[in-house]
Parts: C-alpha cells; structure tokens; sequence
C-alpha cells in the first residue's frame, strides 16, 4: 500500500477512506473497483466488501468466544475469562432491567448482540491505520477500511433491523389500531370530534418525522463519532516520515488519543444499546 511519504496528504487520505467495493463496471461488467472513480461509477448496486468481511468476522468471534464459555461455564469458582463474560451480562441485563419495562426474554439477548458486536466493530480503530491494509496490499488488495462502523452502510443496516423490531413490536403488542392512534391522537388532544379529527394529520406528521428520526440519528451517531475519530488517527498518521521531530510527536499524539478513543468506543457502543433497549420499550407500553 501506498504510504504517507508516497502519496500526497489528499491522496493518502482518499485512499484510507474508500472501502474495498464490488459492483456493476460502466462497460456492464461486475468485479472490485480499481480507483476512487470506478467506485463512485458503481452507484446503489456496489458492495462494500471490506465493511461486510470485517462485521461477519468479528460477529462470528463474539458468537464463538460467548459459546465456547457458556459450554465451559461452572457453577464454582468461576475463571478469569468466565469471570468477564458474567460481568459483561450481567451488566447489560441491569440495563435492560432498569431501562425496559415490559416482560420480552428476547430483549436483553439482543441487547448483549449489539453493545458485543458494536464494541469489537469500534475496536478495530485501535488497529494501525496502514497495518492491514499494507498486509494485504501483498495479496494485490489496494483498499481495506477496517472499521465497519466508519460505514454509514452499516451503522444504518443495524439501526434499521432495530427499527423494523421496534415496529414489529408495536403492532404486536398494541395491534394496528392502537399504534395508528399512538400516531394519530397525541400529542394534540381534544375532547370535542371536529377537532380531533382536524388534530389527526397534524399529529400523524409530527409523530412520523419523530419517528422516522430515531434510526437516522441511532446510525448517524455511531458513523459520525467513529469516521471523526478514524479520521484523526489518519491525521496523526500524516506525521510520520516527515521529520524525527514529527515522527515522535505524532507516535506520542497516536498513544494519547488511542487511550482517549478507548472511552469513546465503548461509549457509542453503550449509546447504541441503550437505545435499541429504550425503543424496545417504547414499542412494547401503552399510552
């Protein structure tokens, strides 16, 4: 891979932020874009398949790590690694119990997939900017983001599938009329019929952007935190090879905001199921 030294600032930069995409090519045939340009040709039909590998990878890590213990687990004295895997549970069961007021066994599994998974997206920040994809410029691979949540594509993915739950969740349990009525019927009331008949558009089009928002501002949260943070990191990178002066400085900035983006890593994953935890409730009381 290019490094920092070969490249111009813009150009180095363009090249960290562009994913490795399949798709459709502009003489009708399909295969991994070669240039920025071939991929902003690829349009709806392209395939981020550097973000898709990285999230299923480390899915199946979560899934395997979570099995293999829960297959190993004993009632005694618990180890170190059985140790951490109760605390993590039983961290997101005291927010799901605290933050969730109906009965659904489905809900605190959920919330454990997504802070997990949402976590180990976000670690991958912590990786090298120029390690992975220089390992795997050997192989003749050009481009490599490595942190699916730097992706708007995926951050919306997950907040979408929240979404769907949250709506399957309201017609089951509130069944079609009364979530047409929490949509109509609030927040203007009246007792009088003319005017609530006049209140229900009204109220329709302010409940329906309120809730059209909720997986807009869920995924933009999570990408934004995460691109502005990979972006800096690309930054600092910049730094390096230009003098020893710069050098140092940058490997010292690097450690500083590497320990700094700890906090926010697990802060947007925290962020991400708090919400998935408080939609679920929302779609599950009656109002």
């Amino acid at each position: 891979m290019a490094t920092a030294g070969e490249l111009t600032s813009g150009e180095y930069i363009r090249h960290h932020l562009t994913n490795l995409t399949f798709g459709p090519r502009a003489d009708g045939s399909w295969g991994i874009a070669q240039s920025a340009g071939e991929v902003a040709e690829m349009g709806f039909w392209a395939v981020h398949v550097d973000s898709l590998f990285w999230s299923f990878v480390l899915g199946a890590l979560f899934v395997w790590f979570f099995s293999r213990i829960a297959k190993r687990m004993t009632a005694g004295v618990p180890g170190t690694t059985q140790g951490f895997v109760e605390m993590i549970i039983g961290f997101v069961e005291d927010n799901v119990r605290t933050t969730f007021s109906a009965r659904n066994d489905n809900i605190a599994p959920l919330a454990l997939t997504v802070f997990c998974w949402i976590f180990l997206m976000n670690l991958m920040d912590l990786v090298p900017v120029d390690l992975i994809p220089w390992l795997l410029d050997k192989a003749g691979i050009h481009y490599q983001k490595v942190v699916p949540t730097t992706d708007p594509n995926v951050t919306f993915g997950m907040s979408f599938s929240v979404f769907a739950l949250m709506i399957f969740y309201s017609f089951k349990k509130k069944g079609a009329g009364g979530f047409a009525a929490e949509l109509t019927m609030h927040p203007f009331e009246s007792k009088n019929i003319v005017m609530k008949i006049l209140f229900i558009p009204i109220n329709f089009f302010l409940e329906i952007v309120g809730l059209v928002a909720k997986p807009v501002s869920h995924s933009l949260r999570l990408f934004g935190n995460l691109y502005a943070g990979e972006m800096i990191f690309i930054l600092i990178s910049l730094m390096y090879g230009s003098s020893v002066i710069l050098s140092v400085s940058g490997g010292a900035l690097q450690f500083v905001w590497a320990v700094f983006h700890i906090l926010v890593i697990t802060l947007q994953a925290f962020i991400f199921m708090v919400l998935t935890i408080v939609y679920m409730d929302m779609a599950h009381s009656h109002h």
